[in-house]
């Protein structure tokens, strides 16, 4: 139950980074706070809206601006980004975005219980920082409520005066080691060929971009 709610709360916030010079900006306490209060408003705000065309627009505008793709992509790929040409790289990076917008889409985002949540703890490290929030589900968060809570970490950085996200966790479950495991299997299954890869990843992204416009024409109707 918690896993399927914590997938849908979170999917859309993202989908990983391999050795990427870091330009990371000190993030206070009280920024990583206020941070994290606006966003899980703005995001529970979207969530009530009715109109899912709406919806959408909305959530992919947050996914792009509040999570950090280019750095989570190369995580992703791993050590396969440096085994890439140029080429593949420049195809990689907007195809890598395509199918992260497209993950989202294919989770329910209505919900029929109340969300709340607060920042539980901050802890800032050299290169990022770690924001605990626990959320609860129907109702206001209480000591006498912790069996309907649970803990959902952001790993954040901040490069050019934006707090980003390139982290999730529920417990010891890390959301892009999940995907980069999916990566890797998915080359290794393809005997390590890049190029095979890129069709393949093409393939599952143009197939769930057209199931997303079915469904969304089917919710409008």
């Amino acid at each position: 139950m918690k896993s399927k709610i914590f997938l849908q709360l979170i999917i859309f916030c993202f989908v990983s980074f391999a050795d990427v010079a870091l330009c990371a900006e000190k993030i206070s306490q009280q920024e990583a706070e206020s941070w994290t209060y606006q966003k899980g408003k703005d995001l529970l705000d979207t969530f009530a809206l009715q109109d899912i065309s709406v919806k959408y627009a909305k959530l992919d505008e947050m996914f792009l601006n509040d999570i950090d793709l280019d750095y989570i992509g190369k995580f992703v790929i791993g050590k396969y980004w440096r085994q890439m040409t140029k080429e593949q790289q420049e195809r990689y990076m907007p195809l890598f975005k395509r199918y992260s917008l497209s993950l989202y889409k294919g989770f329910p985002l209505n919900f029929d219980f109340d969300i709340n949540f607060k920042v539980a703890s901050v802890k800032t490290e050299k290169n990022y920082t770690d924001i605990n929030t626990l959320i609860t589900l129907d109702g206001e968060v209480s000591d006498a409520q912790k069996q309907n809570s649970f803990l959902v970490s952001f790993r954040v950085h901040k490069v050019d005066g934006r707090i980003k996200i390139i982290d999730l966790k529920l417990g010891e479950s890390s959301l892009i080691l999940s995907y980069r495991g999916r990566f890797y299997e998915m080359i290794k299954e393809l005997d390590d060929e890049i190029e095979w890869f890129l069709e393949d990843l093409e393939t599952v992204t143009a197939s769930a971009e057209k199931q997303n416009q079915m469904n969304l024409g089917e919710q409008n109707l």
